[in-house]
């Protein structure tokens, strides 16, 4: 669910009373562990950690208007969303983080993108904490940055990215050959 609610004190003011105490449990954590240089802010209708453009201009890959998410944390119809795109950045950060999740006996109800929350209690904080804290901006950027494909854009792993290597490669291949039956036909032209 999408706020339109334009600061994060606002955000939070506009929560259900069992809705606010949950995220603001999960934000205090965030914040007491966020490394210097992301900035909190509100980003596609919720709370947003984020890369400013102040230290990378470029912006995000999908959104050059929109700086790069770090952490997403938002109320949902039936959860607490709390996407942590750093996990997806570099391989192995996120099967660590869901291995540590599982060990401390807590559920983990995990998507693609998203960690859904039912209830605080099974919301393991000090490796929230540890996984924010550890990842510091240069590091993130480094393998943000690191995993875009030969598109530019990033490639979810090293498979996809050969694969994509190998469609340009194929690509220009083929515009190659295109140019060569496109030459030799206008050659032709001009003999006749």
């Amino acid at each position: 669910m999408q706020s339109k609610a334009a600061t994060v004190k606002q955000y939070l003011a506009e929560l259900p009373e069992d809705r606010r105490e949950m995220i603001e449990a999960i934000r205090a954590v965030i914040l007491r562990n966020l490394p210097k240089g992301y900035e909190e802010q509100m980003q596609y209708g919720m709370i947003g950690y984020v890369v400013p453009h102040s230290v990378y201009p470029a912006g995000y890959h999908c959104d050059a208007t929109q700086p790069v998410p770090f952490i997403n944390l938002g109320n949902q119809k039936g959860h607490v969303g709390l996407y942590m795109f750093c996990l997806y950045c570099e391989p192995g950060w996120q099967e660590e983080f869901v291995e540590a999740w599982k060990a401390t006996g807590n559920r983990l109800d995990m998507g693609k993108a998203c960690i859904r929350i039912k209830k605080l209690e099974q919301v393991p904080l000090p490796l929230i904490g540890r996984t924010v804290k550890k990842m510091t901006v240069k590091k993130f950027l480094a393998s943000y940055t690191g995993s875009f494909g030969p598109s530019g854009k990033p490639a979810s792993t090293k498979k996809t990215a050969k694969k994509a290597m190998k469609k340009s490669a194929s690509k220009k291949t083929a515009s190659k050959k295109a140019a060569k039956k496109t030459a030799k036909k206008a050659a032709g032209r001009s003999r006749a």
